[in-house]
């Protein structure tokens, strides 16, 4: 098993399309062999799916996190678990101990509304923020 975490000075970050680094976790026999922090290069939301699956990581630890982006790691066959927040090393014991806090709806809450649909402009796709994050 190898597991990725969104990361920032040890903490889980908080925004999965705007991460610098990951810090991944290879697992063997249910417990931390070894760890390295890999930086994705200014790698955009798009492509980070991409990167994890060349780094041959099977699950995800991150906090918000888009619907474009969920998509694209299902489709990699990446395990999502969102809405994590604190410790990086906490939150992958937690995990593999079954019981890490998180959120199977989480959604990047960094977007903006209005009225009932989600503004769309500025150089992203539609449905996708300048954050990466999808609206609602």
């Amino acid at each position: 098993m190898k597991i990725a975490v969104t990361y920032e000075n040890g903490d889980v970050f908080p925004h999965f399309g705007h991460t610098q680094q990951f810090k991944v976790y290879n697992i063997e026999d249910g417990k931390i062999a070894d760890t390295q922090v890999i930086g994705t290069s200014g790698s955009g939301h798009g492509a980070l799916a991409g990167m994890l699956s060349e780094q041959k990581v099977d699950t995800l630890i991150c906090g918000g996190i888009g619907a474009g982006a969920q998509a694209a790691l299902a489709e990699a066959g990446i395990r999502l678990y969102g809405g994590v927040s604190g410790n990086t090393d906490e939150a992958v014991n937690a995990l593999l101990a079954g019981n890490l806090n998180f959120d199977p709806e989480a959604r990047c809450s960094r977007h903006d509304h209005h009225g009932e649909g989600h503004h769309c402009g500025g150089d992203h796709h539609c449905g996708e923020d300048k954050h990466g994050c999808a609206g609602k």
